[in-house]
């Protein structure tokens, strides 16, 4: 399959607000190449390698932008309009110029050049207290305590690297309990899901819109033992859903949040938690209105790089 690759130039003050955009827009496949944030990484690493490739080191001096991966289909190119448009209202906005030039270049890649690129950035990832996320090309010296996740996330979205993932697998650390039943809304790579039964549920049920991330889910779940506890479908929120459960969580974006939260008091058990995460900080408090009046209360909230995630149980429990 064919993609286009629109990179969006923008600065590094204006990374978090972009990703937040895209995000909202729906986007979630889309990589970040900041010249500062490489150098705090060659600083960290440099004394454990010998050699640096050498289209690594061109990100040292390259100029901050933001990828978006879209298909190459109609869906595609009306995804990539709202870009265009999101970019043009954010330069019309910043009038002290300080999210970059915020103007779009495109080209064409193939499905097999993406997912193998990005892997040489892609490395183990320390989560919480227990939980290493592992690429499953990568090799790791496991210490006592370890509970480790192999993932390929393939083209679906969720690797732990970013703060929204991060998050929601501190709370799920602090709410899964053995034995539990637990649902993952917007399931991308199935990462949560996984790390859920990793964590001790009984068995985990994963949904995304996406059929892709259905799939690749499911694949991530047999790489790591628990093809048998987990369960990926398609469908939108939770159309494809019945029953209870102990854990719901949902790492997607503010609006489909919004538009979730009642429907989570008939999902979740009465002593149960719905963790929500893929929030810029500047929507939380929409989104948390949205869970008060659901029936909701938040009994924990978490912040990190501009992001929010919220543990929540039924209000009264």
């Amino acid at each position: 399959m064919e993609w286009t690759e629109a990179s969006i130039y923008t600065s590094s003050e204006g990374v978090e607000l972009l990703c937040g955009k895209l995000l909202e827009l729906g986007i979630n496949g889309f990589a970040v190449e900041d010249a500062r944030d490489f150098q705090a990484f060659l600083e960290e690493t440099s004394p454990r390698w010998d050699y640096v490739d050498d289209s690594l080191m061109a990100l040292k001096d390259a100029e901050t932008r933001v990828i978006v991966y879209l298909p190459k289909n109609s869906q595609g190119s009306e995804m990539l309009s709202a870009v265009r448009a999101m970019a043009a209202q954010l330069k019309a906005q910043d009038e002290e110029k300080r999210m970059g030039r915020l103007e779009i270049s495109c080209g064409s890649l193939l499905e097999e050049d993406w997912e193998n690129n990005w892997k040489q950035y892609y490395k183990p990832i320390r989560v919480g207290e227990h939980l290493v996320v592992v690429p499953c090309w990568e090799s790791w010296e496991e210490k006592p305590g370890d509970i480790l996740l192999k993932l390929d996330p393939g083209m679906a979205f969720g690797t732990g690297a970013h703060a929204t993932t991060r998050l929601c697998m501190e709370l799920l650390e602090q709410s899964v309990r053995p034995g539990c039943t637990m649902l993952d809304v917007g399931c991308g790579s199935g990462i949560l899901a996984v790390c859920g039964v990793l964590l001790g549920a009984k068995s985990a049920v994963g949904v995304d819109i996406d059929q892709l991330a259905a799939k690749i889910a499911g694949e991530n779940a047999a790489l790591n033992g628990v093809s048998d506890r987990t369960r990926f479908v398609q469908g939108d929120l939770t159309d494809q859903i019945s029953g209870q459960y102990d854990v719901i969580c949902a790492n997607i974006v503010a609006d489909v949040i919004i538009r979730l939260c009642p429907l989570i008091p008939q999902f979740l058990r009465p002593d149960g938690t719905f963790l929500a995460s893929g929030i810029i900080d500047e929507r939380s408090v929409e989104v948390e209105k949205a869970i008060r009046a659901s029936g909701l209360a938040i009994v924990d909230r978490r912040e990190e790089g501009g992001w929010v995630a919220l543990g929540c149980r039924l209000a009264g429990e």
